[in-house]
């Protein structure tokens, strides 16, 4: 699927996504996407906060260390070694959260074939739309579809402070930020045309966006912050538990006490944590749960729209994003969506064998691999 292609033209083959949870690199040799390389560099809480407003990369200083980081793993061989070495900035795709940019659809009767003609009046378009001043914005957009004399476009609309925000972090990396995608539309062009409809679900620490595709067209795209009405974000169980990485835990699993002679059996951890500690626990379980159902609503939502305009129910639903599969099902099935089939954007074969020198869970890599293949 082809998301924004001729706006932006032939994408970089390095990828970096900037999510609140952490920090996604990988490189492709060619469109076909297959990830030759792969790194995953994690984020403290709180050190993105991903909005609408300047102010995004909280500590500018750790997001572009981590940036740095992930890309130098993916990008330090062959060609991009001997570009880097000559004094040239590598170009790479960067791919930010979806609560940083406003993705709608706009329905032209008509509209000029050129895209400096058409720029103009989409941008019109979105003055009464969007909530920040379009004519300080990035915009971007793409004809899904063109019949009954509607023309139908997507458009995305970015702060044009935050976007530098990201690039200005991006350069300071050390790599040209060549293309810039929100998190689902990448994911999205990952995918192969098929005639079937697909319902696709990209949730993470903070927002859910689901989307719908058919042949290529995008017909749905909804983004919702998570937790926006308790004045914050709220984690998920899936992005709450840490991933371990041999490489950045080492110490931390040296400082920690070995278990009693009885083991993992007879060790009551609730009886050993402080109060103050079971509390922030129950709170974070509570948190969890409350987000989870909120994904959930999300999905139900989506589903609704899928068996509404398309006269039949969805029987399976694509994951991107952190948080794992096993959650979404359990809070599916909690909330009425029974028999949903839930399944990885990406699989095992998008992937060559040793690419991956630490944990990477695959969700995490939809939006790099999509990002990559074009």
């Amino acid at each position: 699927m082809e998301i924004l292609p001729k706006t932006l033209g032939t994408r970089p083959r390095l990828a970096v996504e900037v999510r609140a949870e952490g920090v996604v690199a990988a490189r492709a040799e060619d469109a076909a996407a297959l990830l030759t390389s792969v790194a995953r560099v994690d984020l403290a809480n709180g050190v993105v906060a991903p909005g609408l407003k300047a102010g995004n990369l909280v500590d500018k200083s750790s997001v572009t260390a981590a940036v740095k980081k992930a890309l130098d793993t993916v990008s330090g061989r062959g060609v991009e070694r001997a570009e880097r070495g000559a004094g040239r900035l590598r170009d790479v795709t960067l791919i930010v959260p979806d609560s940083a940019v406003r993705v709608l659809f706009l329905d032209f009767e008509q509209l000029p074939t050129k895209a400096a003609e058409a720029l103009p009046l989409v941008r019109f378009r979105l003055k009464k739309l969007l909530p920040f001043d379009a004519d300080d914005a990035m915009v971007s957009y793409q004809v899904m579809s063109s019949e009954k004399g509607t023309i139908r476009l997507l458009a995305v609309a970015m702060p044009k402070a935050v976007l530098e925000e990201y690039e200005a972090m991006v350069l300071a990396a050390g790599y040209l930020p060549g293309a810039v995608l929100p998190s689902t539309l990448a994911a999205l062009a990952g995918l192969d045309e098929t005639p079937s409809p697909v319902l696709v679900v990209n949730a993470g620490l903070g927002s859910v966006t689901t989307a719908i595709v058919q042949a290529g067209v995008l017909l749905l795209h909804r983004s919702v912050d998570l937790g926006a009405g308790a004045g914050g974000p709220m984690e998920l169980v899936g992005s709450a538990l840490p991933l371990v990485d041999r490489e950045s835990s080492v110490q931390e699993w040296a400082r920690q006490e070995p278990l009693g002679p009885e083991g993992w059996e007879q060790f009551d951890a609730p009886s050993a944590m402080p109060p103050s500690v079971m509390n922030s626990a129950l709170v974070r379980e509570i948190e969890a749960q409350a987000a989870a159902r909120e994904v959930a609503q999300a999905v139900s939502v989506a589903a609704a729209y899928f068996e509404d305009s398309l006269q039949s129910a969805p029987e399976q639903l694509l994951m991107a994003g952190t948080l794992d599969a096993g959650t979404l099902t359990t809070a599916a099935e909690e909330n009425g969506l029974e028999g949903l089939r839930v399944r990885e954007m990406m699989d095992a074969g998008m992937m060559e064998a040793g690419a991956v020198t630490a944990s990477v869970p695959r969700g995490w890599l939809a939006g790099v691999r999509g990002a990559l293949k074009n």
